[in-house]
């Protein structure tokens, strides 16, 4: 058995990580072909290569690509009959395929398997590989967003830790409340970058407001976006909120440069290791009380391409990878996309406080779409952002704008 990493042209050069080669000759041997992003340190690699040692006759041949090739390198090769097996696409991506027969219905094998069972699975990961009330993959693995904050801030500026802001409002007026630019100290750190980020920062907003991708410019649209413009126009967040991401925004926050974050559990060893203070996390403020939930999804999902020409062998290489879903955090750091798994304890009370939250936050997340068109909708909604934010259009206009183009995409 081997395991053969396959670099692409123009992927990530891994220095000191030599291809594993060992070859068993066999008549029924045969090979199965995974992409997926993850380095040796992440999942995708190390399960493949654990499936590959298990089963004597399954070959894999494993490829490490780059992010901004995905979507168009799975697409080349699978015009032109060169696809993989098995591929992990961004879950926002994953109906781009599934709508154009690109990947292999799974509803009826996961109907039979004794390993997946769909009722698993949080409703936002699962809708994220429905199509058509079609399962056409299997969640990877799974995040989402909620507020981080500086419970020494709070105390400091008479603001009670164990009480953190429930509503736009008091998140509003906490964040009026922390922000100290004689200290260089913002009320809130986010992202509204032009790009996916902003889209997935943003979003949820729209949906507790009673919002969706399909209706942007509502009431509650507008609303969002104008406490967004609130929050920069009284520069209660850094002006670089508009072209920095998630990360970036975060290490402010981490830095004390920001009384408040909102982010996801990928920052949590970070935050842990920098974080020189009292930090929490709470859910997402709501609009007013009593209104729905919503945060944003992420993360990637299983596909199986539909010219594979070993179909229960590539489920069964799923299956295996499902079964390991109760080591994805404790081994890897990424949250399971399943709420029948109890993450284990850490050890670090912050940190296990913050992942209740997390796994809290996750029941009320919704999958991008899914529509085979969302990276055209996720522009409009980014343009209509960006326009707002830097004054070159009302809140109520760039969002008009957007639900325009919208509505030509969804016709």
């Amino acid at each position: 058995m081997s395991i053969r990493m396959c670099l692409m042209a123009g992927a990530v050069a891994l220095a000191g990580i030599p291809a594993l080669g060992m070859s068993h000759a066999s008549a029924e041997e045969i090979t199965l072909r995974i992409w997926s992003l993850d380095k040796p340190e992440q999942p995708a690699w190390n399960l493949a290569k654990e499936f590959d040692d298990k089963e004597p006759n399954i070959k894999v041949e494993y490829r490490l690509i780059q992010f901004d090739d995905v979507v168009s390198e799975a697409m080349r090769a699978y015009s032109t009959g060169q696809a993989p097996d098995i591929i992990a696409i961004d879950n926002p991506e994953h109906a781009l395929f599934a709508s154009r027969g690109a990947f292999l219905d799974l509803t009826d094998m996961i109907s039979k398997s004794s390993v997946i069972k769909k009722e698993n699975y949080f409703k936002g990961p699962l809708n994220s590989v429905t199509w058509k009330d079609k399962l056409y993959g299997v969640p990877k693995a799974t995040n989402t967003i909620a507020l981080y904050y500086n419970a020494d801030m709070f105390r400091a500026k008479g603001l009670d830790p164990d009480k953190p802001p429930q509503t736009w409002d008091e998140l509003l007026a906490a964040a009026r409340k922390l922000n100290d630019p004689a200290r260089n100290v913002y009320g809130l750190a986010f992202s509204a970058k032009g790009n996916e980020e902003g889209t997935f920062q943003f979003l949820p907003w729209v949906q507790m407001a009673g919002g969706s991708y399909k209706h942007i410019n509502t009431e509650g649209g507008v609303k969002a976006l104008t406490a967004w413009k609130t929050i920069m126009d009284e520069k209660l967040a850094s002006p670089d909120s508009l072209t920095r991401g998630q990360w970036d925004s975060t290490g402010t926050f981490n830095a004390g440069n920001a009384a408040m974050a909102i982010s996801g559990p990928w920052e949590l060893n970070r935050m842990t290791s920098e974080a020189k203070f009292d930090w929490r996390v709470a859910l997402l403020p709501i609009p007013q009380p009593g209104a729905e939930r919503s945060s944003a999804m992420g993360d990637f999902n299983w596909a199986i391409f539909s010219s594979t020409k070993h179909p229960a062998e590539a489920f069964k290489a799923i299956e295996y990878f499902a079964s390991q879903d109760d080591k994805m955090f404790a081994k890897y750091g990424q949250l399971p996309a399943r709420s029948d798994i109890t993450l284990p304890a850490t050890g670090d009370a912050k940190k296990d406080a913050a992942l209740k939250v997390f796994q809290e936050q996750l029941k009320y997340a919704q999958a991008r779409g899914p529509h085979p068109q969302w990276p055209k909708i996720s522009k409009a909604i980014q343009d209509a952002i960006q326009a707002a934010l830097t004054g070159q259009m009302s809140p109520k206009d760039a969002l008009d704008q957007a639900q325009k183009k919208i509505d030509a995409v969804l016709g």
